[in-house]
C-alpha cells in the first residue's frame, strides 16, 4: 500500500467550519459495501439512523472527553511557545506538541500564562520523536482548565468560542483525556438515543483518549514504514458481554466512530480490555467485532481514510467520497456522517 492510494481532492468550501443548528441535522451517506466496487450509496438525513438501526443492534460509543489542552506560554529567553497536550501520562505529566522557533531543551522551563496574568511553570523532562515530554507543578486536569484552550482541529480556522465549548463535545462525554473529539459522536442528542433504546437496540461505550497524533500527516510514502501514534484506551467488562450477546442473539455491533472501532479491534486482537494502542489498520485487516461503522468523513492520506477502506473496501469508500463531494457533503469534525456496512473481503 501506498500513501498516494488514499488521496483525493476537497473543494475547501466543504470543510465544515461551525456546526449545524442540532446535532441531528446533519445528512447520513449509507454505504452498502460489496464486493466488486459497486457499493450502493444512500443519501440521507442522520434522524434516518433509526430506519438503519435494528432491534437487537449494539451502538459502542467513545465516553472521552475533550480538555482543554492548548497552552500558551513562553521560554526562560522570552521566546514564544504553544504547547498541545498529546496524552496525559500522570497526574503531573504528558506528553505535548510544541510549537516555538526553537523548541525548549531538555531540562529548560517553560513559563504557561493566561488572559489573568497567571503564570506557572512546565519542565521540560524528554523528548521521543516529534512529542516531548513535561511536568506540571500540580495536577494537570486543574491547570487545564485555569489555563487550556479548546484545541480546534487545525482545519477549523476559527478561534474557538461558545459554541464550540459545547459542540465539541458529545452528549456521551464523561472521562477527560481526549485532545479531539470522537466526531461521529457529535451527531447524537439525548432525543435520539432515547428513540434509539424505544426502537430496541442497545448502547454501550469504551473510552479512548484521542490524541492530537490524529491530526499528524502520514509522511511515508510506503505504509509499512509509519509510525502509528499511542493512544490510551479502556473497555468495560459489562461492554464486553454487550457485545458477545449480541453476537449470540444475531445483532450487529455498530462502532460510533473510528475510536470505537479502534478499542474494540485492538482487545480483540491483544486480548486485553485497556492499555495503549497503536493499531494501524490498512486494507487487507481481519476484522473480529465491528460489523458497521458510523464515521465523518476523514482527510486525504490520512491513518482513518486507511481505516474506512479496510472496512468498506477502497474502492467503494472511494466512489463514496466522489458522490458526497458531488452532493456537496460537509466534510471532517463538524461535517455529514456515513453508515457502513462491512465488507467481508476486505481486500476489495
Amino acid at each position: 500500500m501506498q500513501l498516494s492510494d488514499f488521496n483525493y481532492e476537497l473543494p475547501a468550501d466543504l470543510i465544515a467550519q461551525h456546526p449545524l443548528a442540532n446535532r441531528t441535522d446533519s445528512r447520513l451517506l449509507e454505504v452498502k459495501a460489496e464486493r466488486g466496487n459497486h457499493a450502493q450509496l444512500i443519501d440521507r438525513q442522520f434522524k434516518d439512523i433509526l430506519n438503519i438501526i435494528k432491534p437487537g443492534d449494539l451502538l459502542v460509543f467513545n465516553d472521552t472527553k475533550v480538555i482543554p489542552a492548548r497552552l500558551h506560554g513562553k521560554k526562560e529567553t522570552g521566546g514564544i511557545v504553544e504547547l498541545l497536550i498529546e496524552r496525559i501520562s500522570g497526574d503531573m505529566q504528558a506528553w505535548v506538541q510544541i510549537r516555538a522557533s526553537k523548541v525548549p531543551k531538555t531540562g529548560s522551563i517553560v513559563y504557561i500564562h493566561n488572559q489573568s496574568g497567571e503564570t506557572f511553570p512546565v519542565e521540560m523532562i524528554g523528548h521521543d520523536g516529534r512529542f516531548y515530554e513535561v511536568r506540571f507543578p500540580e495536577n494537570i486536569f486543574e491547570l487545564l482548565e485555569r489555563f487550556g484552550e479548546l484545541p480546534l482541529p487545525p482545519y477549523i480556522e476559527h478561534q474557538p468560542d461558545g459554541e464550540d465549548a459545547q459542540r465539541y463535545q458529545t452528549v456521551v462525554a464523561k472521562n477527560p483525556g481526549a485532545v479531539a473529539a470522537p466526531t461521529a459522536g457529535l451527531h447524537f442528542d439525548e432525543k435520539i438515543l432515547q428513540q434509539l433504546k424505544d426502537l430496541g437496540a442497545h448502547l454501550a461505550s469504551i473510552t479512548l483518549h484521542v490524541g492530537a497524533g490524529t491530526f499528524t500527516p502520514v509522511r511515508e510514502e510506503d505504509l509499512s514504514k509509519h509510525k502509528m501514534h499511542h493512544e490510551w484506551f479502556s473497555i468495560p467488562q459489562e461492554t464486553l458481554q454487550a457485545i458477545e450477546k449480541t453476537k449470540q442473539q444475531g445483532g450487529r455491533v455498530i462502532a460510533v466512530g473510528t475510536t470505537s472501532l479502534r478499542a474494540l479491534e485492538s482487545q480483540a486482537l491483544n486480548q486485553h480490555s485497556s492499555g495503549e494502542t497503536n493499531l494501524f489498520i490498512t486494507p487487507g485487516f481481519e476484522f473480529k467485532t465491528v460489523d458497521c461503522l458510523l464515521t465523518n468523513f476523514h482527510l486525504p492520506k490520512s491513518t482513518l481514510l486507511m481505516l474506512v477502506s479496510a472496512f468498506a473496501g477502497m474502492g467503494n469508500i472511494r466512489a463514496a467520497y466522489q458522490h458526497a463531494i458531488d452532493q456537496k457533503y460537509r466534510f471532517f469534525s463538524y461535517g455529514d456522517a456515513m453508515f457502513l456496512s462491512r465488507l467481508e473481503n476486505t481486500n476489495s
